[in-house]
């Protein structure tokens, strides 16, 4: 945690300020400077901008302190149609709304609406960016039901990697097993928009249910609309699996260091 009021304390970039204070993530924190709702000493800053110790730091006009004592780490079973985001005034069916947890909590990642089971919400900025990094193979898993029956040749495309033309990318391979007729399993290390959507749709098999049932060492036990906090054997795992983490993109080649 990072304390002000140092004697020597470090200039830090605004977004990395509001992530460590756990008012939201990094991304979270772009938006909202570029949408000109934060300001530093009553201006709006650019993107990137810096501030020290005395800055005083706002958003929509409410100053953002550092009096956290503890972060709250929630295990969430997120219905069908609850949206994964903190905009409770654009989305009305959003996850905060929904669980009303007495603190300013956020996901971390995101589950579409049609789809269900396991997410992470959390107020600790900082381990939200290990835990995203799709270059830390952290694997998420997935119980999926399609329209007509599976093949092995289902398996072994899925599993092998598929190339997305809508976004320009191609899936790592991941881990793929046929669980019934029109059930499988799927693990993935990474975490593309809608991705096991896409995938099944580029082999023209169409998803009628998805569950999140597993994030790393986190599994999902609990009933649809219920959350818990992780018990302290799962956060301590769960610290050891991100422990070499990058918490920024280091672009390979580049001695550019982290915020």
């Amino acid at each position: 945690m990072y304390f002000w009021g140092m004697a020597e304390a470090p200039l830090k970039r605004i977004n990395k300020f509001l992530s460590e204070v756990g008012y939201c993530s990094r991304r979270e924190a772009d938006k909202l400077i570029d949408a000109g709702r934060v300001t530093i000493n009553g201006v709006v800053p650019e993107m990137g901008t810096k501030i020290a110790p005395n800055d005083v730091v706002a958003v929509d006009g409410k100053t953002i302190k550092n009096s956290k004592d503890t972060f709250v780490y929630l295990a969430f079973n997120k219905p069908v149609g609850i949206v994964c985001t903190t905009d409770t005034s654009v989305e009305k069916d959003n996850i905060i709304d929904f669980i009303k947890y007495p603190k300013r909590i956020f996901p971390i990642g995101r589950l579409d609406k049609p789809s269900e089971g396991l997410i992470l919400l959390t107020d600790d900025g900082d381990i939200v960016n290990k835990i995203l990094r799709a270059s830390n193979n952290h694997e998420k898993e997935y119980m999926v039901t399609v329209d007509k029956p599976i093949s092995q040749t289902f398996v072994n495309r899925m599993s092998g990697g598929i190339y997305l033309s809508d976004l320009n990318k191609t899936t790592k391979k991941c881990k793929v097993e046929k669980l019934s007729t029109y059930k499988f399993k799927i693990i993935l290390t990474q975490g593309l928009n809608r991705q096991i959507r896409r995938m099944c749709s580029y082999l023209n098999y169409e998803v009628q249910t998805l569950k999140r049932v597993r994030i790393m060492n986190i599994k999902l036990d609990m009933p649809v609309g219920e959350y818990r906090e992780l018990t302290k054997d799962e956060f301590a795992e769960l610290n050891k699996l991100i422990s070499n983490s990058t918490k920024t993109y280091i672009p390979k080649k580049s001695n550019r260091k982290p915020f």
